[in-house]
């Protein structure tokens, strides 16, 4: 599969970034190649991520950077909750440099494959923290830090705002990466929404490059004080 990566990576991420407006240099994709050869090492011994074929893989990469657009400050804080292998923060962390990352993860096993693939890939100002996104935000330098908080499928939408929305700095925005029925998952969460005091902002439905699968990206926003 690795094989696949290599040889085709430079073609696709860049074309497939082109068509999202943004763009990807040739360290950058040879950064993000790097990271997918440990994910895929890695995913041999536990369970990183789900691949069924080659083509997976890329797939994983391209949903990440679908939300660079949406990130207006070069030089926010990031904070990715249930990050699991890295993903969106890694990514978006290669092609975004100058933002600083903090990737939440509960999984021990996992946390240790974030921190091995930093250290591989040689990129700063990226933080891992081994702790329940719910323990995390009560903890003060994490509270209220995030500009944007990010966390791709990795919970219901009404169970996000609630743990995101601590995170979240005056301002801050918090972006829900999901798939074709988001609006069912939007409706479903108008309650919580009212009573974690954040605003919906943005609802952009993107057509992934390569495979064609529908995203929509919900956007937030903490009123400020």
């Amino acid at each position: 599969m690795f094989d696949y990566v290599k040889e085709n990576a430079y073609v696709i991420l860049t074309e497939a970034a082109e068509s999202m407006g943004i763009s990807l240099s040739e360290r950058q994709i040879d950064l993000l190649v790097t990271y997918v050869r440990e994910l895929l090492f890695w995913n041999q011994k536990m369970s990183l991520v789900s691949l069924k074929g080659p083509q997976d893989i890329m797939k994983h990469l391209i949903d990440s950077l679908t939300p660079v657009p949406l990130i207006n400050d070069a030089h926010a804080h990031l904070v990715d909750i249930g990050t699991g292998a890295g993903l969106p923060g890694i990514p978006l962390k290669i092609q975004m440099g100058s933002i600083h990352v903090t990737l939440i993860e509960s999984s021990r096993k996992k946390t240790s494959f974030l921190k091995h693939a930093i250290r591989t890939l040689g990129i700063e100002d990226i933080a891992v923290v081994n702790s329940r996104a719910q323990a995390a935000a009560r903890e003060n330098q994490y509270r209220g830090t995030g500009d944007v908080v990010i966390s791709r499928a990795a919970f219901d939408l009404s169970r996000l705002l609630v743990l995101g929305a601590p995170f979240l700095s005056d301002g801050g925005v918090l972006i829900a990466m999901k798939g074709q029925r988001a609006g069912d998952e939007l409706a479903r969460a108008e309650d919580t929404l009212h009573k974690t005091g954040l605003v919906l902002t943005g609802f952009h439905e993107t057509r992934l490059p390569v495979t064609g699968e529908i995203r929509t990206l919900l956007c937030f926003t903490k009123k400020r004080a």
